[in-house]
């Protein structure tokens, strides 16, 4: 069964987590700041994270930064697990690569079912094709997280690459913002379409040199299409 990594300085936490997940089947370790978070994430390469904010050392916005900006563990799925429920601190969390955020209390049963959700997401990305997608000079390699215009990297973020394969795959397509935020983010509810909006006006930012190709529907969401 997979791996989970729980970096959570709240000792009663640990417990109920690594207790209600070895139930379900999952191995469960555990790091009580982010600095030891970080080492055994390179030790002990966990399928997927849980993650506190409010961390000793290094804090809960640092450490995902952190693992998003190495290769491998660009891609490793990550919950925030926080008493944190400004809405702030989750457009923070989950622009800087987070999969999933869900504040305290908490429902045992949703995380675990929260966690197989990512854990399915991921396996599906392990079996994308790697025949490259294409649009023109850009060019997306889904297995690899790679893509390029005119042969130039554009470092996108996780998401913001998620929501290009969505847009790239499915040209002239409408897709609501419930869908969007359903088909990248998971389990996040509506009022958190600011996050989607925000994303699409860093990747709108990123995409320029291919022109105006992702558009805004008023009332129903965005397109990606070459404007005539």
């Amino acid at each position: 069964m997979a791996k989970v990594l729980l970096i959570e300085d709240d000792i009663q936490i640990q417990e109920l987590v690594r207790y209600s997940l070895a139930k379900e089947g999952f191995t469960v370790i555990t790091a009580s700041d982010g600095e030891q978070g970080l080492d055994l994430v390179r030790k002990e390469k966990p399928d997927l994270i849980i993650l506190d904010l409010t961390l000793p050392v290094i804090d809960g916005f640092d450490v995902c930064k952190l693992l998003r900006a190495q290769k491998d563990t660009a891609t490793i799925p990550i919950i925030i697990l926080s008493a944190r429920n400004d809405v702030v601190d989750k457009v923070i969390g989950l622009e800087l690569g987070a999969d999933d955020y869900i504040t305290k209390p908490f429902s045992p049963r949703e995380l675990s079912a929260r966690i197989k959700a990512r854990l399915r997401e991921g396996q599906r990305r392990n079996e994308l094709s790697n025949e490259p997608l294409k649009w023109g000079v850009l060019e997306i390699v889904q297995e690899s997280y790679i893509a390029t215009i005119a042969a130039k990297p554009l470092n996108l973020t996780v998401k913001e690459f998620e929501l290009l394969v969505v847009f790239v795959a499915n040209p002239y397509q409408v897709f609501s913002r419930e869908y969007l935020i359903q088909k990248v983010w998971g389990y996040l509810s509506n009022t958190d379409s600011r996050t989607l909006d925000v994303h699409i006006s860093h990747l709108r930012n990123k995409l320029k040199a291919l022109g105006p190709v992702l558009d805004a529907v008023r009332g129903v969401g965005y397109l990606f299409a070459r404007r005539e």
